[in-house]
C-alpha cells in the first residue's frame, strides 16, 4: 500500500492522523506482500488488482478529490443493500468504507460496547482514529439496519458524519417489500437533495446497466472457478470482490473481464493455481472487508484451495441482476426493489433461500467442504451456521464452523482445525 509523500498534502487536507496512517499503510503493505505476493503461478491480470490495492489510499482517493472538485458527491456505504444504481444515476461516486482491520479500538469502545463485532468497531475506530480517507472524503454515509449492533452504532456514528440510515425489513412479506420500496425512494430523494441532480429514467437506466455489467463480470469469474484445477486462488478472487466496492465500476468491469479471458485460457490448457485434486473449499457467512484476509490465507496454507465465497463480498452481492426492461421510473424502482429483496442476508427471518443457495453453490463449484465464517458477536450468522450445517449435511457436504475476529491471536488454532478438516474432506 502506497505511503507516497506526494499524497501527504491530500491526506493532511482530509485531516488524517498522518503518523498513524503511515504506520497503518506500512503494516498493511507487509501483510499484503506476505499473503498475496508470495503466491506462485498467479494470473498476470492480478497485477491490475495489486496496483489498485497499492494505491487504494493514494491514487483512488485523488480520483475522489478530483470528482469532488468537479462538483460530484461521494457516497460511502457499508452494505450491499444500498442501491449503487441510484448513486450513479445522481452522478455521485459510490464507495465502500474502511471496516476490515483492528483500528482505533480504544476510541471505538468509548462509543460501542467491547463485545461488539469487529466490523462495527472497525468502521467506528477508523473514523475516530482519523485513518480512513474514504470516510473523510464522503459527503454522505449511508447505513442500513441489517443488525442491532449497526443500528445502535449508527446513533453514535451520526454525530461524526453526515449520516443517512435506510431501514431494512426483517421479513419478505408484501408489507416488508413496501417498506423497502419506500426506503429506496427516500434514499433517492436524499441523493437528489444532496447532489442537486434530478434522477431521470434515462440516468437510472444507465446506472442499472453499469452495475449489472459489473455483476455479470463477477458472475463470469465465479462460474470459471468450478474448473479443476482451480484457475485462481480464493485469496485473489476475494481481493477482486473487495476491490469492486472501491474502484471505478466501468474500469473495474473491464479488468475483471480481461482476467476471465486469461482464466479461460488457463482452463483450456488444464492449468491451475493448485494441482488437480487439491481439496476444494467454499467460504460462507459474514462479509470480509479489506484487509480481512486472515481466514482465506490460513485455509489456502492448509492444503486447500477456496473455490467460492457465499457472502456479501461474493455471490450474495452479485447473484442477481436488475431487470433492464423497465422504462418508467416506477417500474425501474420496482425492478430495483425486486432485485435487492432477493438478497439472502441473515437479517431476514425465515431465510430458507440462503440454505438452498449455499447447497446449490457448493455443488456447482464441486466443493469438497464448506467453511462457515462468523465474526464473534455476530448473532445472525452464528445462528444460521447451525441451519446451514444441517442443510449441507442432508446433501452429504461437510461443514466446519469458524467464529473469529480480526486479531491474529487464534491463527495457530484456526490452522490446526482447518488442516484437520482438509484431511477429512480429502
Amino acid at each position: 500500500m502506497s505511503g507516497n509523500a506526494a499524497y501527504t498534502e491530500m491526506w493532511e487536507k482530509l485531516d488524517l492522523d498522518i503518523a498513524a496512517h503511515d504506520g497503518l499503510l506500512s503494516v498493511l503493505g507487509k501483510f499484503y506482500g506476505d499473503i498475496y505476493m508470495s503466491q506462485q503461478g498467479r494470473l498476470k491480470g492480478m497485477e491490475y488488482l495489486d496496483f489498485v490495492l497499492s494505491e487504494v489510499h493514494g491514487l483512488r482517493i485523488k480520483e475522489l478529490q478530483d470528482a469532488k472538485a468537479e462538483g460530484r458527491k461521494i457516497i460511502g456505504t457499508f452494505c450491499v443493500f444500498v442501491p449503487e444504481e441510484l448513486t450513479l444515476a445522481a452522478n455521485a461516486v459510490h464507495v465502500g468504507l474502511c471496516a476490515g482491520a483492528d483500528a482505533g479500538t480504544e476510541q471505538a469502545e468509548k462509543l460501542v460496547p467491547r463485545n461488539t463485532c469487529a466490523l462495527i468497531k472497525s468502521f467506528i475506530g477508523f473514523k475516530m482514529a482519523r485513518l480512513c480517507p474514504y470516510t473523510e472524503s464522503c459527503d454522505m454515509v449511508v447505513g442500513e439496519t441489517t443488525c442491532d449492533g449497526k443500528k445502535k452504532a449508527y446513533e453514535a456514528f451520526a454525530e461524526h458524519v453526515n449520516m443517512h440510515v435506510m431501514e431494512l425489513p426483517q421479513t419478505k412479506t408484501a408489507s416488508a417489500r413496501q417498506l423497502f420500496r419506500d426506503e429506496v425512494v427516500r434514499y433517492m430523494t436524499e441523493l437528489e437533495k444532496l447532489t442537486g441532480v434530478t434522477i431521470t429514467p434515462e440516468k437510472l437506466a444507465e446506472g442499472i446497466k453499469v452495475v449489472n455489467n459489473k455483476r455479470r463480470a463477477l458472475q463470469r469469474l465465479s462460474a470459471l472457478r468450478s474448473a479443476d484445477p482451480a484457475p485462481i486462488s480464493g485469496r485473489d478472487a476475494l481481493l477482486i470482490n473487495q476491490v469492486s466496492f472501491y474502484d471505478d465500476p466501468v474500469r473495474f468491469t473491464g479488468s475483471v473481464n480481461a482476467l476471465c479471458d486469461e482464466m479461460e485460457g488457463r482452463i483450456a490448457k488444464g492449468e491451475g493455481i493448485a494441482p488437480k485434486g487439491t481439496a476444494r473449499l467454499m467460504l460462507s457467512g459474514c462479509p470480509m472487508a479489506v484487509p480481512n484476509w486472515k481466514l482465506p490465507y490460513v485455509m489456502e496454507s492448509s492444503g486447500a484451495v477456496i473455490v467460492g465465497e457465499e457472502s456479501c463480498i461474493g455471490t450474495r452481492n452479485t447473484r442477481d441482476l436488475v431487470d433492464e426492461s423497465a422504462t418508467t421510473m416506477d417500474a425501474m424502482i420496482d425492478a430495483l426493489v425486486d432485485r435487492y429483496m432477493r438478497i439472502d442476508c441473515a437479517c431476514f427471518t425465515p431465510n430458507v433461500e440462503r440454505l438452498d443457495n449455499v447447497a446449490s453453490m457448493a455443488k456447482e463449484l464441486k466443493a469438497d467442504g464448506v467453511v462457515h465464517y462468523s465474526l464473534m458477536f455476530c448473532q445472525p450468522y452464528a445462528h444460521e451456521a447451525l441451519k446451514v450445517d444441517a442443510a449441507l449435511r442432508e446433501q452429504g457436504i461437510p461443514m466446519l464452523s469458524i467464529e473469529t475476529d480480526y486479531s491474529m491471536e487464534d491463527v495457530e488454532q484456526l490452522k490446526t482445525r482447518i488442516e484437520a478438516f482438509v484431511e477429512m474432506v480429502k
